[in-house]
Parts: C-alpha cells; sequence; structure tokens
C-alpha cells in the first residue's frame, strides 16, 4: 500500500488526543497554526482542554528525539510526523478565501504540502469540521473525517436491541402455558437475523400475524424469559404505556443488567423509565425515612400521606443507596462557574429535565424532592468531577449522553464500582457537541460495542408517549 502524508486539523486533536499513533506508517503534518489553536483550549476543564493538554506533553516528549521541524519518526513500523510553520506554505489560496482565518491557514498549508509532495503520494487533509472538509474539496484538497469512534456506517444500523421471529403458531401456546421455549440458530439464520445477550425478541405466529408473544433471550442454550409485568409492583405509581417501555422496566429493574442504554426521540419517556426504575430501587420509605414501607400500594405524593402510613419497623430494603443523576454540560464537564450557591443550585438548570421527571413522578411535589437531595437519597451530579471518582452502590442516570464523545462515556462507565447500574439516554437525531455525530458519538460508540456483553442491554423507543402535540411535532418537524 502506497505511503500517505495526513495533514491534521486542530478538531481531529482535541476529540482524540492519541490519534498520532493512529494513522500506521504514514507521515503527518500538523500545521503551527492547530499548535496555536490547541494552546488556546489547554486551561479547559474538561475533556477537550484534556486533550489539548496529553497532547502537548506528547508532543513536548518527541523533541527529546529530534525536532518536530525537521521531522521525528513516531516509532518502529511509523510515520513521521513534522510540524509546518506558515513561512514554509508556498500555495496560494483562492481570493475568496481569508488568510487571516484559522481554518483556511491550515488548509492553505495542506495545499502546499500536496504541491511539495510526489504525485504517486496522496496528501489527505484530516477534519472534524464538515465545513472544513467541504472548503478543502472546493480548493483541490483532498479531505477526509476522523472515524476512529465511528462503529456503524449510518443510523439505520444502528442496533436496536430488538428482534421479531416467525415461529409455528403450537410454539407461541407452549410459551404462556410455561413451557420452556428454545430458539434454535437454524430458525435465526433463516430468516437473516442476529442475536445477542438480552435482546428482546417478538414472537409472531406464522399462520396468525396478531398472535406474538414478547420475551428476552439471553443464550441458545438457555429457554427465552418471560418479561416481568411491573404493573402493580411499582410503588411511585409510574407504568411502562407500550411495548418499549416495557423491555426498559424489564432492564432497568434487572439487578443482573449493569448498563443499560436507551435511545428515542423526544417525549418517547427513556428519561421518565430511567428515572422511575431509579426511584423504585433507591428512594424507598426506608431509605428516605428509616420507616417500613406502606403495605397498601397507596400513592404517595405528600408528606401527610407518609405520615399516615410511617411504622417503627425499620426498612433496608433499597437495592442502589443512592440515586445519581447528571447530564452534560455542553460540552461535557464546562466548569460550573464561580457563582454563589451549592453544586446541586448551580446544576438545576442544567439538569431541569430531569427535575420535571422527578417531580411528575412525586406528584409535583417540590418540597419532597428537596428533602430526598438533602438526605443526600437523590444526587445531582456534575460530569466535570467525575474523574478519580469510585462510584459504588449507586443507580447512574446520565441523560443526554448523545452530547457526549467515546472518551467521555469511557470515563463515566469506568467509574462505576460494585454494585452501581449505570444507565445512558437520549436522542442519537440531536446533536449539540460539534466533536460527534450521529453514528460516532459516545451513546451509539456503547450501543454498538457492548451488544454483546452478557450484563448490558438496549432499548430504541419507537413511539412518543409525552402527548399526541409532542408526538406530531417529531413526526412533522
Amino acid at each position: 500500500m502506497a505511503k500517505k502524508t495526513y495533514v491534521i486539523d486542530t478538531s481531529v486533536f482535541l476529540s482524540d488526543f492519541n490519534c498520532i499513533h493512529k494513522f500506521e506508517n504514514n507521515d503527518i503534518v500538523i500545521p503551527l497554526k492547530v499548535l496555536e489553536e490547541i494552546d488556546n483550549h489547554k486551561k479547559r476543564q474538561d475533556a477537550v482542554g484534556s486533550n489539548a493538554r496529553h497532547l502537548i506533553r506528547i508532543l513536548d516528549g518527541l523533541r527529546e528525539k529530534g525536532s518536530l521541524k525537521k521531522g521525528i519518526r513516531l516509532g518502529k513500523g511509523m510515520g513521521i510526523i513534522t510540524v509546518m510553520s506558515h513561512e514554509a506554505i508556498t500555495a496560494t489560496l483562492p481570493p475568496d478565501l481569508s488568510k487571516g482565518v484559522p481554518d483556511h491557514l491550515i488548509i492553505e498549508t495542506a495545499l502546499t504540502v500536496q504541491e511539495s509532495s510526489p504525485k504517486s503520494r496522496k496528501v489527505i487533509l484530516v477534519s472534524r469540521d464538515i465545513n472544513m472538509r467541504v472548503i478543502a474539496d472546493a480548493v483541490g484538497m483532498r479531505a477526509e473525517d476522523y472515524l476512529v469512534s465511528q462503529v456503524i456506517e449510518t443510523t439505520d444500523k444502528l442496533y436496536s436491541g430488538m428482534v421479531t421471529l416467525l415461529v409455528d403458531d403450537e410454539l407461541i401456546d407452549q410459551f404462556y402455558t410455561g413451557e420452556d421455549i428454545y430458539i434454535t440458530k437454524e430458525l435465526v439464520s433463516s430468516q437473516k437475523a442476529k442475536l445477542y445477550p438480552n435482546i428482546f425478541i417478538m414472537l409472531v405466529s406464522s399462520l396468525n400475524e396478531k398472535k406474538s408473544a414478547l420475551c428476552r433471550f439471553n443464550t441458545y442454550f438457555n429457554p427465552l424469559e418471560k418479561i416481568i409485568d411491573y404493573k402493580n409492583l411499582l410503588q411511585w405509581g409510574v407504568y411502562p404505556r407500550n411495548k418499549e417501555q416495557t423491555f426498559a422496566f424489564d432492564l432497568l429493574m434487572d439487578p443482573d443488567i449493569h448498563l443499560v442504554t436507551l435511545i428515542g426521540q423526544a417525549g418517547s419517556g427513556k428519561t421518565l423509565c430511567a428515572i422511575a426504575a431509579g426511584m423504585e430501587q433507591s428512594v424507598t420509605f426506608g431509605s428516605m425515612f428509616g420507616k417500613k414501607k406502606p403495605s397498601s400500594g397507596v400513592s404517595i405524593s405528600t408528606h401527610t400521606a407518609i405520615d399516615k402510613y410511617k411504622s417503627d419497623i425499620p426498612l433496608d430494603d433499597a437495592a442502589y443507596r443512592k440515586l445519581i443523576v447528571s447530564r452534560p454540560v455542553q460540552p461535557m464537564g464546562r466548569d460550573i462557574g464561580f457563582l454563589p450557591g451549592t453544586m446541586e443550585e448551580k446544576m438545576l438548570p442544567w439538569l431541569k429535565p430531569i427535575q420535571d421527571n422527578m417531580q411528575f413522578i412525586m406528584g409535583n411535589d417540590k418540597t419532597l424532592l428537596q428533602d430526598m437531595m438533602e438526605s443526600g437519597v437523590i444526587e445531582l451530579e456534575a460530569l466535570t468531577y467525575i474523574r478519580g471518582r469510585s462510584i459504588s452502590n449507586a443507580f447512574v442516570i446520565i441523560d443526554e449522553a448523545q452530547n457526549l464523545t467515546a472518551h467521555e462515556v469511557k470515563t463515566i462507565i469506568t467509574r462505576a464500582g460494585e454494585g452501581t447500574k449505570i444507565v445512558l439516554t437520549g436522542d442519537i437525531e440531536q446533536i449539540d457537541n460539534i466533536y460527534t455525530n450521529e453514528t460516532s458519538n459516545g451513546l451509539t460508540y456503547i450501543i454498538e460495542k457492548f451488544k454483546e456483553s452478557p450484563i448490558t442491554g438496549h432499548v430504541s423507543f419507537k413511539k412518543g408517549e409525552r402527548s399526541r402535540l409532542a408526538t406530531e411535532a417529531a413526526k412533522l418537524l
């Protein structure tokens, strides 16, 4: 394979500081303007700033091997990395492009490298900036995206967490009578399907398409599992309204599932289901008040009702000691500021959607939510400070996870200690982070990477449940 030269843009380094070691035996050119832009980001207290600082340390270490201006080999079987200053630029940009714009200077550097290289060698500008790639192409410069975290080609190929299989009519009858039902590899391959641990299956009768059964697959050696109906088992009164929400509760309430990913359009109930399940398993009457949970199954939403049903018998049956909720402050970990108030007070504007869901579950009782936060049962966490933590025995919900990079999601998941469950929710069609897209964001990355793991599960929500108006808006707008 012919050797190539890659000119790397700032956006690539800010999303992956270690990218210089991922271009194999190809040469790398870094425009000096890129280093200036990296320096402007190094003081940021987030993943972008962390990547900037890591890159600077890597380049500083390379200086001990030689001159970055002349070029330094990255290692055995690796290419040569060079920093090109503006004074070495000989290419000329079209008059439409201003030389004072950093992106244009970087493109100008790439054009110079292209003009000075043999025709047999490809020179490629690598950038996460879509418009920069478009401009580069318009001036005759080959440009590519940096796709190290891209795990699928299109969103249509994203793992959905569910599959439909046509089966004999008798098999569905046997499933409902409680017999052990096994799925064969031959049946699955004949229908061009693929099964993963904890995938949900809709069994549909080959004789009557209206006759079906919902179940969960584990392995080919285990019988299909029935999905638990939680309608009469949930103390906070939030119940699933459709099959996807039923699937979600089945995973969220399963102690053997340690990582759950939920995606869906606005109003599909992914965040509400996650919070409700988290409260069911962490916010009990015992964990909040040190008292026995009422056995009457009444809906509790006020202090008066809680006082009425208190008992002298202590209760310690919560599966998790606390519920931790957070969402990215775009971008992840942006400093929440030197403002008056506690961290929770500063984070509330960002966590307002989560607070709305909690108040809906509690019957809009704001004082009850405040009491739970003050008691430590519910914790609002800033992702800025999650590095270095070890979170044990907690139910952790990260909302809007599509705005995280693959590295950021890895940082969060690796904080999980013993007894901790992590739930990532988001809508991959609504991404605000300029360093990710629908196919390379952290949520998509985790869904694809973990789909073969027996301790994880995924559900794609299809139907809106917030309101008829919200559902129509999601479809039409």
